[in-house]
């Protein structure tokens, strides 16, 4: 079956994405920084944790509204490659390199998420294409449309 005519909504579907990694990541900076849910993994969080959790905080709710979206995603991309190397694959010492045995899936899959967001853009639905800054494919800025 041939998927093209779902093409059309890409712009949209981009910033429907973008807007749900920024959700995910944000959920995680508030139940580290606010204990909210109380999970007993960020109960007592050290200062590296502290820190991820700001940037997922701050940078997730940028990512939502789809503000400086390019930069904030980049940076996200970079803190995830971080969070997996050094809080899953060596966080035993060891390295374990499976991220099923390291829990590090979902660390995985937001890096690759984000730095695809940093090369795709915010799509139309987004602060960033209403103050003609985030452009299309072909170079468009959405908010000229």
């Amino acid at each position: 079956m041939n998927f093209t005519f779902l093409s059309r909504y890409e712009p949209v579907l981009l910033s429907l994405f973008r807007f749900v990694t920024g959700l995910l990541l944000f959920q995680y900076g508030v139940a580290k920084l606010f204990k909210f849910p109380a999970l007993p993994y960020f109960a007592d969080i050290p200062p590296l944790i502290y820190a991820a959790g700001t940037l997922e905080l701050v940078l997730g709710a940028t990512l939502m509204l789809g503000l400086f979206t390019r930069l904030s995603a980049f940076i996200l991309s970079g803190e995830m490659a971080f969070a997996y190397f050094m809080g899953h694959m060596f966080k035993s010492g060891s390295p374990v390199f499976l991220p099923l045995l390291n829990g590090g899936t979902a660390a995985i899959v937001f890096c690759f998420a984000c730095l695809y967001l940093s090369a795709a853009g915010g799509g139309s639905v987004s602060v960033d294409a209403l103050t003609g800054k985030e452009t299309d494919a072909a170079g468009d800025a959405y908010a000229r449309r």
